[in-house]
């Protein structure tokens, strides 16, 4: 696979370098923040190669690329020019107040994702050992080994004022350093002993509230949040020869009084007013509130709002050693993985079949849930809803349990150990509820099924004028005439799979096998020397019947049939035989697309009962006489 040819064409269609404002990226998606969002083709992104889907939410456009989302991070960085240090702000569209927010969250803690997983499989994995030795009359826990291992997987909880000053001095426009400096001062070991013991703590003769700030959260982000205005107003101020100096200098010895005076203590109230709100929850009834998360994490996940809720998580192991938010959200995952189990066992399509295979295993084992949200389960609506429900009933089962984890890991089954700290009871519930989320979902999706189409002569009502015109073409079919065949492309633009096509009708290849074409030029050609069967009414649409015996349908455009021929124009009679290379119909591409319709050009083989194989052939650019389709006996 071509990552640097995938992100050069991933950041074309997002607008270009000069379009990008900010590009992060989580385990499966590219996060882009844009400066104008209308520049943006998400019906190009959406088909390219690698894109599993393309969404809008949060303020960002997330281009969903799954495991490879890393080397494709890595080749599109260089291409856009972020200067991130820069504490000029370029004019942007404000957006509500949730979206920025979403926006600001993400960027602070994704960044330190990887760390916190790694962190929680390593903790997995010693409390699988220490189990497996007390079971035998022993204790790692003493051991010297154990120690040193066990301190990586709480370092970057204690020392967590530090690593979230630098991801939040990069979303606040901040110097990082002097906000680390910041931040090491809050875990240092001996103001930790101050803050901690017996004896009251004054500063410039001032009583300051005491609180252990090592391993806290909020107060530092308001800290750094203060410091990037602090620091925004000396640089205007200052001279520029004496900046250097006096901008970092005096910034940090303003803000650590004022951080331990003032913002410390406000972000350490309002960090208990979160926990008391949440424990709240869990008081009134540890059920309803296992099976809320449990059954809503995917649809948070969705929209982008799980970020918001990642806070709390990371707060209650920080702060207490223990969590229950992604234990419950592991109900989810594991039934998002279930449910696509389930297409995958109930669906007829050899594509949808692999997707959600693949998807089910990143679900269940890795805990990384886009895959099965976007490439199978959203797509097809109720398997999404089975994945609800039985997320719920799983978080519910959980709740009931008292199921907490020692670390802040995603749900998968590489980390289940780290729900066995607390007792094997409550590991037990662990158990059972992921197993009644996955196995639940995927019976249930199973059940239910979803609205696929038969690959064969059955079809469902959303075919409607697709189906027309290939019982048109089947009521003149002839017996075939060559059955080694290739098909010249009838458009130019970007040749792409069938199954990167949003409509199932083609992706799914109820009407047959073939290709689609992103076009760049609006014209249709005769792809071989073949009589016109059909011209549809609405003029989006061709049957043809090709002189070696293969019979195509041209469908110009989704769901194009609502345009009622607006756009488009023929150029040839039905019943006409015309000669490779013959202009059939011209379309205009701007304006479809500003009528709100995606313009890809599916290309069908309608009878592919009558061949061997049928295969597209996707993933370049193609002319009037490329082969895009490759026929065998």
């Amino acid at each position: 696979m071509d990552y640097q040819r995938i992100a050069k064409d991933i950041l074309d269609n997002v607008g270009g370098a000069s379009n990008v404002k900010g590009l992060t990226h989580c385990f499966t998606r590219l996060r882009f923040v844009l400066k104008d969002f209308k520049k943006a083709d998400k019906e190009v992104l959406g088909h390219l190669e690698g894109v599993i889907s393309v969404v809008e939410s949060g303020g960002q456009l997330q281009v969903v690329l799954g495991a490879k989302v890393t080397k494709v991070y890595e080749a599109i960085l260089p291409m856009v020019d972020i200067d991130e240090n820069s504490t000029e702000r370029e004019p942007q569209e404000k957006g509500n107040i949730w979206n920025r927010l979403l926006i600001a969250v993400s960027a602070m803690f994704t960044p330190m994702v990887p760390a916190i997983a790694a962190s929680g499989l390593m903790k997995g994995f010693l409390t699988i050992a220490k189990i497996i030795v007390a079971n035998g009359g022993g204790d790692i826990t003493t051991n010297q080994t154990y120690t040193l291992l066990l301190g990586a997987t709480d370092a970057i909880f204690y020392f967590m004022p530090i690593i979230l000053a630098y991801t939040c001095a990069k979303v606040f426009k901040a110097n990082e350093f002097i906000a680390m400096a910041l931040g090491g001062t809050m875990c240092y070991p001996a103001i930790v002993a101050l803050m901690t013991g017996q004896d009251a703590v004054q500063m410039f003769g001032i009583p300051i509230t005491k609180a252990n700030y090592a391993s806290s959260v909020i107060p530092i982000i308001i800290g750094v949040f203060i410091l990037s205005y602090v620091q925004k107003f000396l640089e205007k101020v200052i001279p520029e020869v004496l900046k250097i100096i006096l901008v970092p200098g005096i910034s940090l010895f303003v803000m650590v009084p004022a951080t331990f005076m003032v913002f410390g203590p406000i972000g350490i109230y309002i960090g208990n007013v979160i926990n008391f709100l949440y424990t709240g929850m869990m008081n009134i009834s540890p059920i309803l509130c296992g099976a809320f998360v449990g059954g809503m994490w995917g649809v948070f996940v969705v929209f982008g709002a799980h970020r918001a809720l990642l806070p709390i998580g990371i707060n209650d192991v920080a702060q207490f050693g223990r969590q229950n938010l992604l234990a419950f959200a592991g109900a989810a995952n594991f039934s998002q993985g279930g449910a696509a189990l389930g297409v995958m066992l109930k669906s007829r399509d050899k594509n949808l079949k692999t997707v959600a295979a693949s998807a089910m295993i990143s679900a269940a084992v890795c805990g990384i849930t886009e895959p099965a949200i976007y490439g199978c389960n959203l797509r097809l609506k109720k398997p999404m809803v089975c994945a609800i429900i039985c997320g719920a009933i799983g978080g519910a089962i959980m709740g009931a349990g008292g199921v907490y984890g020692d670390a802040f890991a995603n749900n998968g089954v590489l980390t289940l150990a780290t729900y066995a700290a607390f007792g094997l009871a409550k590991f037990l519930f662990y158990l059972a509820g992921i197993a009644v989320a996955f196995f639940g979902a995927a019976i249930l999706t199973y059940l239910v099924g979803f609205d696929e189409l038969s690959t064969n002569n059955g079809t469902k009502a959303k075919v409607d004028n697709n189906t027309s015109i290939s019982r048109t073409i089947e009521a003149v079919s002839a017996d075939v005439t060559n059955a080694s065949i290739t098909i010249s492309s009838p458009v130019e633009g970007k040749a792409v799979s069938l199954s990167k096509v949003s409509d199932e009708v083609f992706s799914s290849e109820a009407l047959g096998k073939g290709i689609a074409i992103i076009p760049d030029k609006g014209e249709v050609v005769a792809p071989e020397d073949c009589t016109v069967l059909m011209v549809y009414p609405t003029l989006h649409a061709l049957g043809l019947k090709l002189d070696n015996g293969a019979e195509l349908i041209i469908h110009v455009g989704i769901d194009t049939v609502n345009l009622e021929g607006k756009y488009f124009k023929k150029h040839v009679e039905e019943g006409t035989h015309v000669v490779k290379g013959t202009k059939l119909l011209s379309f205009d591409i701007a304006k479809i697309k500003e009528a709100g319709f995606e313009t890809i050009v599916p290309v069908i083989v309608s009878n592919t009962d009558e061949f061997g194989k049928v295969a597209g052939i996707s993933g370049e650019r193609v002319t009037v006489n490329t082969n895009v389709i490759k026929i065998e006996a």
